[in-house]
């Protein structure tokens, strides 16, 4: 049900969507409402850590009421979070939520700015955030962004003054924004970044509090509020046919991989900042006060002003294209202002406002949205002039600086296609997200190109520039090269232009797990990124294990076909692990990435290339039981991994929760989140009890402590917490060391917790009736032991077990331990289990 939501509330999306990925064709309203931030220079950046911390009520207020120029730094991508619409984590999820983010942005009028910090999950104190991110690279990298950006005021989405009481990721981020403040117009602070921009002060720093930050509304009503602004964030926008809430709820919902979609909110709201530091207010009404927010703000700005604010006074929404004349004045006048920042900001602002009053559509297509170094790819360039301003189109200039002569008046409303051709250079790099392109470390990603810094995404490479006569004034309109096409169940589309390898490879099995010594067969899949491509395929390997036969060859005919190949694996005799890669020789290069792609309606297509490596374990297993249904929570790759280690498994739904189906199982697992976002999973768990009592194991994975489906989670008293243990590397200690589940059928020792990544687990339990037995005990750095993570209680002739530890990223990770523990959970009650246990006594 919750899926079938969510899918539905996408559809409902699809005319934002469509933005997304398309040319923008505004209408008269929205031209007039870029006009209006066109006159206000000023501007505004939010702080906080990861996508989705951001108030996009906030940031819709000040970019469509305020008109300021709004930008959100995000100081991570989110990579250490979960996702609920597929598989990705970490990277690949990283990137999803970034274009999600972007996605936000295009709905609130904001913009988008990131750190090179890297999101390694929660963390509980600033201090460890801090020293796992490098706090001074991340400092440095916010105030790159507050001298590039130049805001007059700064919110913080987070309180700087309580450390250790919440995510120290959140805490940081205020912590970083605090110091970085004043750092911003220090010429001896990071002085290096003077070389391409300039220093900066800001005038304001706010934090953006709420209710939730003094625990009620009642509490909230009660402290002095005289350090604070306040804000009316319901406020409706006739041009927009919506209020501020309404487009903030439509923003904060591209947020999908995490669970965001909403309802609109609408009406009086509230929003309030506190005062931190800088300027005085002199207005308690305005964030603005004491700024001069007009065009007086620059030398020689009155005369700009005098033109531009007359425009918008008398806006022609009937035919915009009547003040181009006008707008083409202030354009030239803006060339001759001195300040640097302004004058490009306002160049760029005002060129696409011209180009929206003529109705110009210009557009540069190519035939296939990728290609390789040296491919010469077709292209079909479309101009269209929607006023009756004479426009001329002089020339179009392609990214190999080749301008090609055109000199065509375009007349009113008619379409003019050119076909031309762009030849890709030989040594054009992949595209790929930019933080990916080196290995970084746990907390940050490797950048050295200071000029990629903070930006959202990769710039685009291939554009084509369209040069154009307007009443004599020159203008260059630069578009990224696009593939429009169309499919017949979904009309048109539109996907960037990539360049790609002409090779990758993949191992199709990320982590292949062998509980014996028997040989095993693995598949790679070799894909052309261009025709005729030729060559070998080896698979490197760790030294203790072999592969046979060690080279391959590979014929492809056409570009994007693949050709499958199989190597046998012939692993050790004793316990062993490491990472094969597979290797492309395609003449004298080598090409070792996989091509990743990354396809979902509500971001554009993705595509990412990283280094291909799969896992490889020889690991000393046993387990018993054969069958194994598995109830799909939030997304995972589990079943998969379960069968890994020979298992049978079955993804059931809710409809499929019956006494005979579930008869076919020895064992139910519950996915994460299950009991978040099945909605009618309450419905279905007395037949889960009734199947644990007549002997089958259910296993339910961590849940969130809130927004829960079901009070009952198990058929005995269990509740759930915010309690989690983020050292993956925690002791651990066996509070029942002679427990089945921590003897067979695989003896469960210190080195099964070693190699874990991200975290031990979340959401342990922290109340239990006392048919569940706790099994183990750990806990982060000065803290009380928690005992929740593991809980296992009999019921009837089988067994009901919660556990919070984090088996959906450590199975990925091909962690052994956790391999071998599950194996033992999945076995609890067995009859030769029991056995053997009554041979031990």
């Amino acid at each position: 049900m919750q899926k079938r939501l969510l899918y539905l509330f996408i559809g409902l999306l699809a005319v934002l969507i469509a933005q997304a990925q398309k040319p923008k064709t505004p209408s008269s309203s929205e031209i007039y409402q870029s006009l209006q931030k066109l006159n206000f220079l000023g501007s505004v950046l939010y702080v906080a850590a990861h996508p989705d911390d951001e108030n996009t009520r906030l940031i819709s207020y000040m970019s469509n009421h305020v008109k300021a120029r709004t930008a959100y730094l995000s100081l991570t991508r989110g990579d250490g979070g979960q996702n609920l619409i597929g598989p990705e984590i970490r990277e690949l999820l990283g990137v999803i939520r970034t274009q999600e983010l972007l996605a936000a942005r295009r709905i609130d009028g904001g913009e988008q700015l990131f750190t090179r910090a890297n999101d390694f999950g929660y963390s509980k104190h600033p201090d460890e955030t801090l020293e796992i991110w490098n706090k001074d690279e991340v400092l440095s990298d916010v105030v790159l962004a507050i001298r590039q950006f130049k805001p007059d005021v700064i919110i913080n989405r987070f309180d700087h003054r309580r450390a250790g009481k919440t995510h120290g990721h959140h805490t940081s981020s205020a912590m970083l924004s605090m110091e970085a403040f004043d750092l911003a117009n220090d010429s001896s602070a990071y002085p290096n970044q003077l070389n391409q921009t300039s220093l900066w002060q800001p005038k304001r720093l706010f934090y953006n509090t709420s209710w939730w930050r003094y625990g009620s509304h009642e509490e909230f009503d009660k402290i002095d509020k005289s350090n604070m602004l306040s804000f009316d964030i319901g406020t409706y926008y006739p041009l927009k046919g919506m209020s501020n809430n309404e487009l903030a709820s439509l923003a904060s919902s591209q947020h999908l991989c995490q669970g965001f979609g909403r309802l609109a909110q609408r009406g009086t709201q509230n929003e309030y900042i506190e005062f931190l530091k800088g300027d005085p207010l002199t207005d308690n009404d305005h964030i603005f006060s004491g700024i001069d927010t007009s065009w007086n703000r620059v030398k020689g700005g009155k005369a700009i002003g005098d033109i531009l604010y007359a425009i918008e006074e008398n806006f022609n929404f009937k035919n915009p294209s009547v003040h181009i004349p006008q707008l083409l004045k202030a354009y030239q006048l803006i060339q001759k202002i001195s300040d640097a920042h302004w004058k490009t900001q306002k160049t760029k602002e005002l060129k696409s406002i011209i180009e929206m009053c003529a109705g110009l559509y210009l557009e540069a297509s190519a035939e296939t949205n990728w290609a390789t170094g040296g491919e010469t790819i077709n292209l079909n360039i479309e101009v269209l002039n929607r006023s009756d301003l004479p426009i001329i189109l002089t020339s179009i200039q392609n990214s190999n600086d080749i301008t090609i002569s055109k000199n065509i008046e375009l007349k009113g409303n008619t379409k003019y296609d050119f076909k031309e051709t762009l030849k890709i250079k030989n040594d054009a790099k992949p595209t790929t997200p930019y933080w990916l392109n080196e290995k970084g470390t746990l907390g940050m990603y490797k950048v050295d190109d200071m000029a990629l810094i903070g930006l959202p995404e990769t710039p685009r490479v291939y554009t084509i520039g369209f040069n154009v006569l307007i009443d004599n004034v020159p203008l260059t309109f630069t578009k990224p090269i696009i593939q429009r096409f169309s499919k017949p169940d979904k009309g048109e589309l539109y996907r960037p232009f990539e360049i790609i390898p002409e090779a990758s490879a993949k191992i199709t099995e990320k982590v292949i797990i062998l509980n014996n010594d028997q040989q095993r067969d693995i598949t790679v899949v070799v894909k052309a990124g261009r025709d005729n491509l030729e060559g070998d395929v080896e698979v490197c390997h760790p030294n203790d294990w072999n592969i046979f036969p060690k080279k391959q060859k590979i014929a492809i005919a056409h570009k994007g076909e693949e050709q499958t190949l199989v190597f046998t694996v012939i692993p050790p005799k004793n316990q062993s692990e490491g990472f094969m890669s597979p290797i492309v020789h395609i003449g004298d290069k080598d090409y070792t990435k996989e091509l990743i792609e990354i396809d979902y309606e509500h971001i554009p297509f993705q595509t990412v290339l990283l280094p291909s490596e799969s896992k490889v374990v020889r690991l000393d297993i046993e387990k018993r039981g054969e069958n194994i249904g598995y109830i799909q929570g939030a997304g995972d790759v589990v079943p998969e991994s379960l069968e890994q280690i020979g298992y049978n498994v079955r993804v059931i739904t809710l409809d499929e929760i019956t006494s005979d189906t579930l008869s076919n199982f020895d064992a139910i697992v519950v996915g994460i989140r299950a009991f978040n976002i099945l909605d009618d999973i309450e419905f279905k768990q007395q037949q889960l009890f009734d199947f644990v009592s007549n002997g089958g194991n259910v296993i339910v994975q961590y849940s969130t402590s809130y927004g829960l489906k079901t009070k009952d989670l198990a058929p005995f008293d269990l509740e759930l917490s915010h309690d989690r243990v983020t050292d993956e590397n925690a002791e651990v200690r066996f509070l029942n060391p002679d427990h089945e589940v921590l003897n067979f059928p695989n003896k469960i020792t210190q080195n099964d917790f070693e190699g874990w990544t991200q975290e031990r687990g979340l959401y342990f339990a922290n109340n239990w009736g006392r048919e569940f037995t706790p099994i183990l005990s750990m806990n982060d750095k000065d803290e009380v032991p928690k005992e929740g993570s593991l809980l296992i209680a009999q019921h009837g002739k089988g067994y009901y077990i919660y556990t919070g530890l984090s088996f959906f990223r450590e199975f990925p990770a091909g962690v052994s331990g956790a391999y071998r523990l599950f194996a033992n959970i999945l076995s609890l009650g067995k009859d030769d289990v029991k056995e053997a246990l009554k041979l031990t006594d």
